[in-house]
């Protein structure tokens, strides 16, 4: 792994907000947007860190990022090979020394106005979380509306989480130990209901302060059948290590967690059918969700969606006319 400071010393003052951004074989274009969209922000010098992770692109782009981007000096550049997102993420992680952090991918970036309302939020009521939505619209409305504080496990218990973790900012110290699981296609699932139990104060608001890009070579795109499969058989996995941490939590945080855990009980199901279109590979998921107690899908009144989905897949008919509907 190589490690490279652009600046001729460290910065003294702890940065407000370590932004880290992943790249893998990004188009330069897109990674200089990226990284413009963090330096256009209100932040100043001594507030902002940028560590970009390279996780073994074919070409490093750090010399043309250099030649294009005025601030060279807030920008750790750290060189690895291909290890995957998930270790990409820690490496940052462990480069990383600002006092909250931001995930970004390098394909991506920062719409400024919104995300200054977060980190006003951030500035004014130093939460450990601030929760907020993304687009893939370059206009995006003003003003914004956000709740809290409230804790992280009571959001989880009230809500249905987008559990990408780009649409976050939060507070270093609540990490503790817990990183990425290496290898893991649907890391984000895993990771932000558990950092999400750590957070004692968490805002979210409305503002889409973040930009997704749909590129369709990006790994979330890829429809080959093997990688299907793998994103099917890693969320099967998520959920089994959500469901083992859950039996050691507190009863509030415990029945938080649960309701993720139900949620993406329902989702497995359903992206088995999509995918599959196969009544063997649905049973199949059906039985290693009932031998964890996990089938039928329990009765709550989470959203109308779920309410709906659950009586249509806890039937034998109902499983049959999902099968022929969705995704055909």
């Amino acid at each position: 792994m190589q490690i490279k400071q652009t600046s001729t010393s460290l910065p003294q003052a702890q940065p407000l907000v370590s932004f880290i951004i992943t790249d893998y074989n990004i188009p330069l274009e897109m990674l200089e947007k990226c990284v413009k969209s963090i330096f256009d922000l209100s932040l100043n010098a001594s507030e902002v860190e940028v560590v970009i992770v390279d996780d073994g692109s074919d070409i490093s782009p750090i010399n043309d990022i250099d030649a294009a981007i005025e601030r060279q000096d807030a920008i750790i550049y750290v060189r690895q090979k291909n290890l995957g997102l998930s270790v990409a993420r820690n490496t940052g992680l462990k480069v990383a020394n600002g006092k909250y952090i931001q995930f970004v991918d390098g394909d991506d970036y920062l719409l400024r106005a919104p995300y200054e309302h977060c980190l006003d939020i951030v500035r004014y009521h130093e939460p450990d979380m601030v929760l907020f939505d993304y687009t893939s619209k370059k206009e995006v409305e003003i003003p914004f509306a956000f709740e809290g504080p409230i804790s992280g496990s009571s959001y989880l218990h009230n809500h249905n989480i987008k559990a990408v973790v780009w649409s976050y900012i939060f507070k270093r110290k609540i990490l503790g130990n817990l990183r990425f699981t290496p290898n893991l296609s649907t890391e984000d699932e895993e990771f932000t209901p558990q950092l999400l139990l750590r957070a004692d104060t968490l805002y979210a608001t409305d503002s889409k302060a973040y930009f997704y890009r749909m590129r369709k070579s990006s790994l979330t795109h890829d429809k080959g059948k093997e990688r299907k499969e793998k994103r099917l058989s890693d969320a099967m996995s998520v959920i089994i290590r959500l469901q083992e941490l859950s039996q050691n939590l507190p009863k509030a945080e415990r029945v938080a967690l649960e309701r993720r855990i139900h949620q993406l009980s329902m989702d497995l199901i359903y992206n088995t059918i999509k995918n599959t279109h196969s009544e063997k590979h649905l049973d199949a998921t059906i039985t290693k969700l009932r031998d964890r107690a996990l089938f039928p899908l329990p009765d709550r009144k989470y959203t109308r969606k779920y309410s709906l989905f659950r009586k249509m897949v806890n039937s034998p008919i109902g499983r049959k006319i999902l099968l022929i509907s969705i995704g055909r």
